[in-house]
């Protein structure tokens, strides 16, 4: 049986900040497995840990504790990114390289064959639409391109794992939709692709499995299915009002928006029924009752305000 593309177990990091050098736990107890061939989201708000842990993985940072393994080797082995493409939060290049001359230097360094070189470049800058732009010094190009080009070097000695983090920031809509199917065309010639990002939309449409930061601790980990399972976030119940007619008492409070003769309601899972017969049986004509699946946003919200420290003050306890 192969060796997980990446996997940490019981990893920690505590940084040392200001003149006490107070601890802060960056990172606490991750348990995490991803087998080879698998598009893997890592998703959490500002500060929960996910650049922490990927550089933890790249060399850039030691761990407190625990254990980063790429391929079954140490991450602190520099021969376990030997397969291993990365692309950072914010890449910066030698702006005065063209887009062509920096992804030569760094097919140099990665040691790709000189035949295959040249062929190799071509075909990446075609596959983000920079062809054209090949040549211009990248102190011209936007932040967007610049992303783009990253994800150029990231792919380029063809890496069994392509660590990136938050590959959709500074992209338009077309420079998203082209690292999205960057990331499809990797998944589907075998490689694992690990990245992080709050476009959670992309997320959950790439990913094969999400992992949910909060606070430097794993809260879930699965399919979006076993994520999100049957959660029902609210149900929507759209209906047409008789003549003059207004909501029954005790619905307004769930009104979401009216217009023309007709409202919509968002309801509780629980209070559903009882509304939909208090609707009906004031004569209001229903048009549609549809239970709204819980999102990944939803569930990442929950999961952080579930992990936020009470207000003393709320609980009637004197600060």
């Amino acid at each position: 049986m192969s060796a997980p593309a990446l996997q940490a177990r019981g990893l920690r990091k505590v940084y040392r900040s200001g003149f006490w050098m107070r601890p802060y736990v960056g990172l606490e107890g991750l348990d995490l497995e991803v087998p080879p061939g698998e598009v893997f989201g890592f998703i959490g708000p500002n500060g929960a840990g996910k650049t922490t842990t990927i550089k933890i993985f790249v060399g850039l940072h030691r761990a407190t504790a625990g254990d980063a393994l790429l391929f079954g080797v140490p991450a602190s082995d520099p021969e376990s990114r030997r397969q291993v493409g990365f692309l950072p939060e914010r890449p910066y290049f030698y702006e005065h390289l063209s887009a062509r001359e920096l992804l030569r230097f760094y097919g140099e360094l990665f040691e790709v064959p000189a035949h295959r070189l040249g062929r190799r470049i071509d075909e990446l800058l075609e596959r983000v639409e920079l062809t054209r732009f090949a040549d211009v010094p990248l102190r011209s190009y936007s932040k967007g391109m610049l992303q783009r080009a990253g994800l150029c070097q990231a792919l380029l000695h063809e890496p069994r794992l392509v660590i990136l983090d938050e590959p959709m920031s500074g992209l338009d809509p077309l420079g998203r939709a082209l690292v999205r199917d960057a990331i499809l065309a990797e998944r589907d010639r075998g490689c694992t692709v690990f990245f992080s990002s709050h476009v959670l939309h992309d997320v959950e449409t790439l990913s094969d499995r999400i992992a949910v930061l909060v606070r430097g601790k794993l809260r879930g980990v699965g399919t979006l299915d076993q994520l999100l399972g049957a959660r029902t976030r609210h149900v929507e119940l759209r209906a047409a009002a008789p003549a003059g007619g207004a909501p029954p008492p005790g619905l307004h409070r769930w009104l979401a928006r009216e217009a023309g003769g007709q409202a919509v309601f968002h309801l509780p899972p629980d209070e559903a029924d009882a509304a939909l017969r208090a609707l009906v049986g004031a004569g209001w004509t229903v048009l549609g009752f549809v239970p709204v699946r819980a999102s990944l946003e939803s569930l990442l919200i929950d999961e952080v305000e579930a992990d936020r420290p009470v207000d003393p003050k709320r609980l009637g306890v004197l600060a």
